[in-house]
């Protein structure tokens, strides 16, 4: 026995498996590849925390996402300011959440079969204009003075369209810029960047909605879009890592279906699964909740709001460069991050004081990342390239694809029971999940390592 538990379960616990932690992400078809490099192990904590902006094509990227999604970041509160000062309801709020999330729920699967055939940098560059369009509509009608909240419902819609055919193939597309070797490095450098932006953004952002109003916030996203588009435009198509393509069947429902038995059939990527299924539908609906607490239960306003949502950022954007110099994630992260994540949450509800909510929006932040950045990478490093667009959607599925069921839950729990009930019942559910998940891993340890045990006796 060890403590009170016995020994046989306690072996399978994620704490008591670091010394293997590496090697339990790696799959039969990446081998040696899913353990840093001994270059990068000589090299100094700053620059192996940046290695993969080495690559140029990435630079290009990056930059240009990094613009971009502080501008995305400005619409989101803008259109929940706008949603509320037009209605003045938590149902429309919820609403409009649902509908910009939907498309992704219904196509983003089909979007990975898309992703697997199609070459990835045009077909994002195409989903960008798509949106950069649409935030300038946007920008237009509340500027003009017409704007209704149907028109917020259509172009949360095509928002939506054009995220649910992006997002699969923007993750599929990071290890083509990077190559293998550096793939955990950008992942964290992604959620960094996100993050980041998820600071600036709403920050910058609650001041311009209280200049100018939320059209000044509309006009700066449509802008934003420009980097993005003159980087995929700029980078050299010679030096992406693009594999061989495997032979793919004429009937997209099939390949759909290879994908998801791979995910569904695979011990630790159904483990993950698991996770952000229950975490990623009631945890992940912050454009619901923060502008909630903002208005029903601290009583700000758009200042406020801004500095709400870059808290979270601050703290997810800290926990990403610290993840960033790490050489593996382990199921410790990610046990440990989903648990404070729900515990946080349900922090949250009971906080009825603006520093002290920020505090907890940090902190929730730090377990935000930790928990997804690990949840990526170890997708990532456990699917083949030829079916990683597809389980890359099936991830996207579950983290914004969840988002109409639990954007439209917050704001239906909201309103029947309270804004800091629903969301004490969100992180109740996200703590279940956890629960679950770490039933899942223990009671099917050797399956999860049964990967790794097939990548070792390969090397």
């Amino acid at each position: 026995m060890i403590g009170r538990v016995p020994a046989g379960v306690a072996r399978r616990l994620p704490w008591r498996q670091a010394e293997n932690a590496s090697t339990e992400l790696a799959s039969p078809e990446l081998g040696r590849l899913a353990a840093p490099s001994t270059a990068v192990g000589e090299q100094t904590l700053g620059s192996a925390t940046f290695r993969a902006l080495r690559n140029r094509n990435y630079r290009l990227f990056y930059i240009g996402q990094s613009i971009s999604l502080s501008g995305t970041w400005m619409q989101t509160i803008a259109q929940a300011w706008l949603v509320l000062d037009l209605t003045n309801s938590k149902v429309a709020l919820g609403t409009v959440t649902m509908l910009q999330f939907l498309p992704i729920t219904i196509f983003v699967l089909f979007a990975g079969v898309i992703a697997d055939r199609v070459p990835k940098r045009n077909f994002i560059l195409v989903t960008q204009s798509l949106a950069m369009s649409q935030a300038l509509v946007l920008a237009a009608l509340v500027w003009s003075g017409h704007i209704q909240l149907w028109h917020v419902y259509v172009l949360a819609l095509v928002l939506g369209l054009a995220n649910a055919f992006e997002q699969p193939t923007r993750q599929a597309f990071v290890v083509e810029m990077v190559g293998r070797d550096d793939l955990m490095n950008a992942v964290a450098l992604n959620s960094g960047m996100f993050n980041g932006a998820r600071l600036i953004g709403p920050a910058v952002g609650g001041f311009v909605i209280a200049l100018v109003g939320v059209k000044g916030a509309f006009l700066l996203n449509g802008i934003s879009f420009i980097p993005v588009i003159a980087g995929l435009l700029m980078m050299r198509l010679s030096e992406l890592y693009v594999p061989a393509q495997k032979r793919m069947t004429a009937n997209p429902v099939l390949e759909l279906r290879e994908g998801l038995h791979y995910a569904f059939r695979t011990p630790s990527v159904l483990l993950i699964v698991i996770l952000v299924a229950i975490i990623g539908t009631f945890g992940y609906n912050f454009t619901v909740v923060l502008p909630l607490v903002d208005r029903y239960v601290l009583h700000q306003g758009s200042v406020a709001f801004g500095f709400l949502t870059a808290a979270v950022g601050l703290g997810a954007l800290i926990s990403a460069l610290m993840l960033a110099s790490r050489k593996s994630a382990t199921k410790f992260t990610l046990f440990a991050g989903g648990t404070m994540f729900g515990m946080l949450l349900c922090a949250v509800a009971l906080s009825t004081w603006l520093p002290l909510t920020l505090l907890f929006l940090l902190l929730l932040g730090i377990a935000n990342t930790a928990f997804a950045a690990t949840a990526n990478t170890s997708l990532q490093l456990a699917t083949p390239d030829h079916l990683r667009g597809r389980v890359m959607a099936l991830y996207m599925l579950l983290f914004a694809g969840s988002t109409p069921i639990g954007g439209y839950l917050t704001g239906v729990l909201a309103d029947r029971l309270g804004t800091q009930t629903a969301i004490g019942i969100e992180g109740a559910l996200c703590l279940v999940g956890v629960a679950a998940g770490l039933l899942y891993y223990v009671s099917h340890r050797e399956g999860v390592q049964a990967t790794a045990d097939i990548a070792r006796a390969g090397a």
